[in-house]
C-alpha cells in the first residue's frame, strides 16, 4: 500500500510536472504560434512591400518606356521633318542653280551673239576702209597720173619754151654777130 500511496503522492507530482510541461508547452506554441504569425506578418508584409516595389518599379519603367516611345517618336518626327526641309532645300539649291545654268547660258548666247555682231560689224567696217583706202588710192593713183601728166606737159612746154628761147637767143646771139662781125668787118 506504500507503494500505492507513494505512487498516489508521486502521481500528483508527475501529474502537476505533466500539467505544467503541458502548459509551458502550450505557452511555447502560442509563442510559437504568435512569432510565425509575427513572421508570417513580416513576410506578407515584405511580400507586400516586393509587390508594391515591383508594381512601382513597372509603372515607373512603363512611364519611362511610354516616355522614352514618345521622344522616340519626337525624334524620328524632327528627324523627318528635317530630313524633308533638307530635301525642299536641296531642292530650291537645284531650282536655283538650273536658273543660274540657264541665265548664264542665256547671257553666254547673247554674248556670242553681240561678239558675233561685233564681228561683223568691224568685217563690215574694215571692208568699208579698205573700199574707202582702195578708193582713195584709186583717186591718188589717177591725181598722181595726172599731176604725172601735167608735169610731163609742164616739162614739155618748158622744154618748149627753152627750145623756143635757145632758138631765140641762138638767133639773137647770130644776130649779134652778125651785127658784131658787119662792124668790125
Amino acid at each position: 500500500m506504500e507503494s500505492q500511496l507513494q505512487k498516489s503522492r508521486d502521481e500528483p507530482n508527475e501529474l502537476l510536472e505533466a500539467q505544467a510541461e503541458v502548459r509551458h508547452l502550450r505557452e511555447t506554441t502560442l509563442i510559437l504560434r504568435e512569432e510565425l504569425e509575427a513572421q508570417r506578418y513580416e513576410k506578407d508584409a515584405a511580400v507586400q512591400g516586393a509587390v508594391q516595389r515591383s508594381s512601382d518599379e513597372i509603372i515607373q519603367l512603363k512611364s519611362t518606356a511610354t516616355s522614352l516611345r514618345d521622344e522616340l517618336e519626337s525624334l524620328r518626327f524632327e528627324r523627318d521633318a528635317a530630313v524633308q526641309k533638307a530635301v525642299q532645300r536641296s531642292s530650291d539649291e537645284i531650282q536655283q542653280l538650273k536658273s543660274t545654268a540657264t541665265s548664264l547660258r542665256d547671257e553666254l548666247e547673247n554674248l556670242r551673239f553681240e561678239k558675233d555682231a561685233a564681228v561683223q560689224q568691224a568685217i563690215q567696217r574694215s571692208t568699208d576702209e579698205i573700199a574707202q583706202l582702195k578708193n582713195t588710192a584709186g583717186n591718188l593713183r589717177d591725181e598722181l597720173e595726172s599731176a604725172h601728166y601735167q608735169l610731163e606737159e609742164e616739162v614739155q612746154k618748158m622744154r618748149l619754151q627753152s627750145e623756143n628761147e635757145i632758138q631765140h637767143l641762138k638767133q639773137t646771139v647770130k644776130k649779134l654777130r652778125d651785127e658784131l662781125e658787119a662792124k668790125h668787118a
